[in-house]
């Protein structure tokens, strides 16, 4: 069977498809997107695809495969990135890796927000330029955690490790919006479902997480970000398109809000002389938010077992409903 791997992944996902008796395996062994058309080449009739979240995989590629295509793997837990009504006509299953990534990912988040509040890079690079000149009382002050009101949109599991992690800093008040309210989830957190105007009339801290859908594509935009308070910080670890990001650089320009931290962009990676990356009160990370060793090398064990199960027939440990 064979089986198209789209980039450089952790040894041990590899194994696990190098080892697997009847697979053959032909991989793109770059750290660097597989060109479009060595995609193309590369998926002529396999039976299974192990791609990642920067893959756009759409009608040209499942065509290019071949009806012997039975089984897509992304070593990710979002899949916007794959054309799902084409996938589910064809009837190809889909494995993605979910649950994993959740504590890096919430770690992150909070290592972003930290880093936006309290002006971190920005103060680190007073010290490199020389800008550190004594202690000075009201030099470099951000805004902290305690006592604060923290919003979430999308408490699924990333968004309440978010929560769960916040918590013991002190934050007073969680509120939280999404498609529906989330009782079970909320109690642990004490959160509040509210409609998305008022979480961000009412927080001091908006932390994004919720899935790049239709319903949610460009929500933060310049009305979102007129009923925030001027102190208030922002930021996204879901998906670029959540954000109208050209709404969000004039709400940081002229000081409508506090500061921003992304860990998400669009596109990715974020353009060198984009505007965004002009704001001393906007910290962009490269998409970052899974990216431990453990976290990434899990995902690969789990992506390959999600490929093999699909090719073998049997239940996938992660498939996606379609």
């Amino acid at each position: 069977m064979a089986v198209f791997v789209t980039r450089r992944i952790p040894a041990e996902g590899l194994r696990l498809l190098s080892q697997a008796s009847g697979c053959r395996v032909q991989q793109w062994d770059s750290d660097e997107p597989v060109p479009r058309a060595e995609l193309l080449a590369g998926v002529a009739g396999a039976r299974g695809l192990l791609c990642l979240l920067s893959d756009r995989i759409d009608r040209e590629v499942l065509d290019a495969a071949g009806p012997g295509l039975k089984v897509i793997s992304t070593l990710s837990v979002g899949f916007d990135h794959l054309a799902l009504d084409e996938i589910k006509k064809r009837g190809i299953r889909v494995g993605y890796t979910p649950d994993v990534l959740t504590d890096a990912t919430a770690e992150l988040s909070v290592a972003l927000l930290l880093s936006a509040c309290r002006r971190l890079p920005e103060a680190a690079e007073q010290v490199k330029s020389g800008g550190w000149t004594t202690w000075k009382p009201l030099w470099m002050c951000g805004y902290g955690l305690s006592d604060s009101t923290v919003g979430i949109i999308g408490l699924g599991r990333i968004g309440q490790a978010v929560a769960r992690r916040l918590k013991p800093f002190g934050v007073s008040k969680f509120l939280y919006t999404g498609s529906g309210p989330k009782p079970e989830s909320a109690a642990e957190f004490g959160a509040e479902f509210v409609p998305l105007t008022r979480l961000a009339e009412e927080s001091d801290f908006v932390v994004v997480t919720c899935a790049l859908t239709p319903a949610t594509q460009g929500l933060c935009n310049k009305d979102f970000f007129s009923r925030m308070k001027k102190t208030s910080v922002f930021v996204n670890t879901s998906r670029g398109a959540v954000v109208n990001q050209e709404d969000l650089y004039e709400a940081l320009a002229q000081g409508r809000i506090a500061a921003a931290g992304l860990d998400v962009t669009t596109p990715e990676p974020l353009p060198t002389d984009h505007p965004l990356l002009s704001l001393r009160n906007c910290v962009i990370l490269p998409h970052i938010g899974s990216a431990t060793y453990a976290t990434r090398s899990t995902m690969a064990v789990l992506a390959a077992k999600n490929l093999l199960a699909g090719l073998r027939g049997e239940p996938m440990p992660h498939e996606l409903q379609l």
